[in-house]
């Protein structure tokens, strides 16, 4: 039997914008805020990676933290909306903030005012903001096929979203007088067009009534969750365990390798505009690869199947992209760096999908709905993955000896930026693959209900 429709392409549209957005945020933390700390304000790149780190230690609370609170929130908007439309506001402030760290401040004042203004960013309005936009995925259809194309229309937005901040962020900084100036104004711009599409995104969509989403009487109150039953069942949830790890396994390299590559490009290449070549290129192949991934898990009728098939491609493409970049051949890398990124694509297409079957998991098991907790995970895996990738590309750069005033850098430096670009993505690409082969929730919960139903 055909599954219930629940959504028209307009609300899959909106949905997918609010990734964009996210990245207005996310794409111009994660690739540039390094950069603008060692170049401009003149940051020790280790103790910035420090601060990251334990900033990151407090990430892992808050997310578990805003999950169960989603999970309790009952408003006319619904439980996650509310928290998707207020939170931006501070993402933007903050993103801002960050972006303009007074340069006549002490260095002790500057790592200060830099870690408590991340922290605020990252730990709770993005952290609040992402849960609540991923367990949209969860609360706005029913229907399975519905959830994965949420998931292709979420990561096509959030692939342009990082194309744009990737291929115009040094240019718009360099147009408004460059230093300390011109990334200010840079963040300024990213932050109010992320707001206002992240308001597009949040009204395009409506939630299920909670009796819809959990088969009971409207007059029936849910059962509430208490935050200690929540990490139990959370941490009880072994798909849960492997979807978190998948997630902050994948982040963290993304991290180090595109931080790594804006280096990369500026003094291995001796270009730093070809940066946005490769973001065009791995954007290009991801809004390929998001179509398709609907396309063949149809055909296939498994995301694992699909998952493994195409991240074994992707391990052996990666192997080739070390010989390219160790050769300095330009033209075959945007290749190969665009092929590496169509085939992982059914991670972040199907990502979504695989939490929602997670969630069904716990609530087949326990009679108990934990949808934003479980939905944690993907804000955990983006921020942790995303902030110690970060954190260990600082570490990286000093301990190869960077130094951020000279124009040529030692042989030392350039091989660590090729490790960075080229070699870790090849380590994360074999654990994700291997992760897969446990992955194997959607197959268990097929199984499950067609046993009830027999």
């Amino acid at each position: 039997m055909e599954e219930k429709k629940y959504l028209k392409a307009f609300n899959k549209f909106g949905y997918g914008t609010g990734d964009f957005a996210a990245n207005m945020v996310f794409g111009l933390l994660s690739s540039f805020v390094m950069i603008y700390l060692t170049n401009t304000v003149g940051m020790n790149p280790a103790v910035v990676g420090t601060l990251i780190m334990f900033s990151k230690l407090l990430d892992g609370v808050t997310d578990i933290f805003f999950g169960s609170i989603i999970d309790r929130t009952h408003t006319k908007l619904g439980k996650a909306r509310p928290w998707m439309f207020g939170s931006f506001i501070g993402n933007s402030v903050c993103l801002i903030l960050i972006f303009a760290t007074p340069l006549g401040m002490g260095k002790t004042v500057q790592y200060a005012y830099f870690f408590i203004t991340y922290t605020l960013l990252n730990a709770i309005f993005y952290t609040a903001n992402n849960i609540s936009y991923s367990t949209l995925t969860a609360l706005i259809t029913k229907n399975g096929n519905e959830r994965v194309q949420l998931g292709t229309f979420r990561f096509i937005g959030s692939t342009l979203g990082n194309l744009v901040v990737s291929n115009f962020t040094l240019k718009l900084v360099e147009n408004f007088g460059g230093g300390a100036t011109g990334w200010k104004v840079t963040a300024i711009i990213f932050a109010v067009v992320g707001l206002v599409i992240n308001t597009f995104a949040v009204f395009s969509v409506k939630e299920l009534p909670e009796e819809v989403l959990n088969n009971h009487a409207a007059d029936a109150a849910p059962e509430k969750v208490g935050f200690v039953e929540t990490m139990k069942l959370l941490l009880s949830n072994k798909y849960f365990d492997m979807l978190t790890i998948l997630y902050t396994v994948f982040y963290m390299s993304m991290a180090i390798s595109m931080g790594g590559a804006v280096y990369f490009c500026i003094y291995v290449l001796g270009d730093g505009n070809k940066f946005g070549d490769f973001a065009t290129a791995s954007s290009i192949a991801s809004v390929i690869g998001l179509i398709l991934v609907p396309i063949l898990i149809k055909k296939f009728h498994s995301i694992r199947t699909v998952s493994l098939g195409s991240f074994s491609l992707h391990v052996v493409i990666r192997i080739a992209f070390i010989a390219a970049a160790l050769t300095k051949n330009v033209p075959f890398m945007l290749i190969l760096f665009a092929l590496s990124f169509l085939t992982c694509c059914s991670l972040g297409g199907t990502f979504n999908a695989l939490v929602a079957e997670a969630s069904e998991y716990t609530f087949r098991k326990t009679g108990k709905r934990i949808d934003g907790s479980m939905y944690s995970c993907t804000s955990f895996g983006m921020k942790v993955g995303g902030g110690l990738g970060t954190a260990i590309s600082g570490w990286l750069l000093k301990a190869s000896g960077f130094n951020a005033q000279e124009l040529v850098q030692a042989a030392s430096v350039n091989n660590m930026l090729t490790f960075m670009f080229a070699g870790v993505p090849l380590i994360a690409g074999i654990l994700v693959l291997i992760i897969y082969f446990k992955l194997n929730v959607q197959e268990v919960n097929a199984k499950d209900k067609k046993e009830a139903n027999s």
